[in-house]
């Protein structure tokens, strides 16, 4: 163990976070954990890794390029390695690396963790009184529990240089942050935008967006004005690009991408965009797909991936929106697969126009809305795309299915949810603690049961939020003047907005008591009121509004609901979420408790 520990470049972990002190190139550590993360909706397989120089050790994230050192069983517990490329970062004062590229030295064998390193702390950590914070799940490598979402800050490291155009070096996308300064990325061109135009109280002006993917991960892009007409033309989609900096890099706004990155691009005056001689070192457009037979157990307003073959091919159609007034064209596509449902998705403007898949294709979409309405169907996004007859397995896999047997096959709808979960067999019941005996949602699938449960508690904080008067939109609006309210998903500005209840309320049977998530359809059922006359009573009489949450305690309903895990930083909790409710058939009820009586009878 002496002659391992003499390679080991002691205090090498510390001087990386360290800028005073001298850099080790290329340190050698030694390996003390390697745990998989839960798995993520993009279904990439992630490692944490905790690494060791004897004085301290640091919990680090492998990059997805560098998942073979894990699956080929070459990095394990107790080995040592040569930190090849990294990149320091810190979340909310604790320190991680990023992992790019690293070399398992073989020849030092695998022995147990030497010595007894300390963990990095910060000195925001100690400004704050050490404050528990946590980068990991519980039980991993000297994990503390975490009371506050995630705020992450990182400072790049210097990265072994990849050859770009000139002498650039080549980021990769997971790389990049805002402490990033000099970098180049080579990225695909998965989807662009139309050109937008926008009005706000400091002018007008116009914008684009184009999504952009490299091995590592996929990020949003967005042109200004003059970035606008100079790098528009120059996008195509399916194209391969070099971007270079001055390119600010800033964090995600989410309601505008359903990319799985925390980060995105503004192009400046200055940034270099040129279009790459090589095509074909860089991943096509990467999917997520969800099975159409699948989307009964997918939320309302989640953005997925879906592929089907195209059943059916409606005409174009003009709708003109009840608040803007203004025409939209649309188009409504059947897509069906082999789970043996079908179902309904619409795609608009442009797309719609120019949209020339036949029936019987397969077609891929990125990036579709989930609505419930009526039963479930889907809605294309702006930043969606679409690709017919796309050369991936999932399509050459249905395909085959198509022509061997799904052509004469029949194809089921989705019931609507509420409908749906109100047909449920009497013995999906659940008392509370069962629910929690069961451990309902902690699988990888979603759990659905009924609960008849009584309202003890509905907190008032929160209570309803201001929603865009788009169709189909419902994002939160934000008041820039009186009658002036932005919605920054659908980029316009509405005379008032709607107010939609979202509701955390704690029900309580014979063996527990349970907190559930509601939104405005359940809502309005249980306070007997919209949640926009709500906000009218309020702003006359705030009494009146107790009154009626009081009114809306101690009722006793059937609940339909939908357990689920839910990822907050790196940790997880269920989230119960009512899908629908009704007030107790107590005719129903006594039929089901006699039922239950009758089956503990022995013949």
């Amino acid at each position: 163990m002496a002659s391992q520990a003499s390679h080991i470049s002691v205090g090498a972990l510390s001087a990386i976070f360290d800028g005073t002190k001298p850099q080790v190139n290329e340190p050698v550590v030694q390996c003390v954990q390697v745990k998989p993360l839960p798995p993520q909706t993009n279904n990439q397989e992630r490692y944490r890794v905790v690494f060791s120089d004897i004085s301290n050790y640091v919990q680090t994230m492998l990059a997805i390029q560098a998942n073979h050192f894990v699956t080929d069983g070459l990095l394990r517990k107790g080995c040592f390695v040569k930190l090849k490329q990294f990149q320091a970062n810190s979340v909310k004062g604790k320190k991680i690396l990023i992992i790019l590229d690293l070399e398992v030295l073989k020849e030092l064998g695998e022995v147990e963790k030497i010595g007894e390193p300390k963990p990095l702390e910060s000195k925001l950590e100690e400004e704050e009184k050490q404050q528990s914070t946590a980068i990991s799940s519980n039980g991993f490598y000297g994990a503390k529990s975490q009371n506050a979402p995630s705020q992450v800050n990182t400072r790049p490291h210097q990265m072994r240089p990849m050859q770009g155009p000139g002498t650039a070096t080549i980021y990769p996308i997971e790389a990049l942050s805002p402490y990033a300064n000099k970098w180049t990325i080579k990225a695909r061109c998965t989807s662009k935008s139309p050109v937008k135009h926008w009005h706000g109280r400091s002018g007008d002006g116009t914008l684009f967006s184009v999504n952009l993917l490299d091995d590592s991960g996929e990020i949003r892009a967005t042109g200004f004005n003059e970035q606008c007409t100079a790098l528009y033309d120059l996008f195509q989609e399916g194209g391969v690009y070099y971007i270079s900096s001055p390119c600010r890099v800033q964090i995600a706004k989410k309601q505008f991408t359903n990319l799985n990155n925390d980060y995105e691009l503004t192009f400046e005056r200055d940034t270099l965009v040129e279009k790459a001689e090589d095509q074909n070192d860089v991943p096509q457009v990467r999917f997520n797909f969800t099975n159409i037979g699948d989307l009964q157990s997918v939320d309302k307003d989640t953005t997925i991936d879906v592929i089907g073959v195209l059943k059916d091919v409606g005409d174009t159609a003009q709708i003109v929106s009840k608040t803007t007034k203004k025409p939209y064209d649309k188009r409504e596509l059947t897509l069906v697969d082999n789970t043996g449902f079908s179902v309904r998705l619409t795609i608009w403007g442009t797309t719609a126009m120019n949209f020339g898949a036949t029936p019987e294709s397969v077609v891929a979409f990125k990036g579709v809305k989930v609505s419930d309405f009526g039963g479930k169907s889907l809605s294309l996004l702006s930043s969606g795309s679409v690709t017919v007859d796309p050369d991936i397995e999932e399509a050459h896999r249905l395909k085959g299915w198509y022509d061997a047997q799904g052509r004469d096959e029949s194809f089921a709808s989705h019931a609507p949810s509420a409908g749906a979960m109100s047909g449920m067999k009497r013995d999906q019941f659940k008392t509370i603690a069962q629910i929690r005996e069961e451990q309902l949602g902690m699988s990888e699938e979603p759990a659905y049961f009924s609960l008849r449960a009584t309202v003890v508690y509905i907190k008032q904080d929160n209570l309803c939020y201001p929603a865009c008067l788009s169709e189909d939109c419902n994002k939160k609006v934000t008041e820039l003047d009186p009658g002036q309210w932005r919605c920054e998903r659908c980029d316009k500005t509405h005379p008032r907005a709607e107010y939609r209840y979202i509701m955390l309320i704690n029900v309580s049977d014979h063996t527990g008591q349970l907190y559930l998530n509601c939104f405005d359809d359940v809502g309005r059922l249980m306070m007997d009121t919209s949640a926009d006359q709500l906000m009218e009573m309020q702003q006359n009489d705030d009494k009146v509004v107790g009154d009626i949450i009081q009114n809306a305690n101690c009722r006793t309903w059937t609940f339909g609901c939908r357990a689920r895990i839910d990822h907050y930083g790196d940790q997880q909790r269920i989230r119960y979420q009512v899908s629908f409710a009704r007030p107790v058939n107590y005719s129903e009820e006594a039929s089901r408790l006699a039922d239950m009586i009758d089956s503990y009878h022995l013949s």
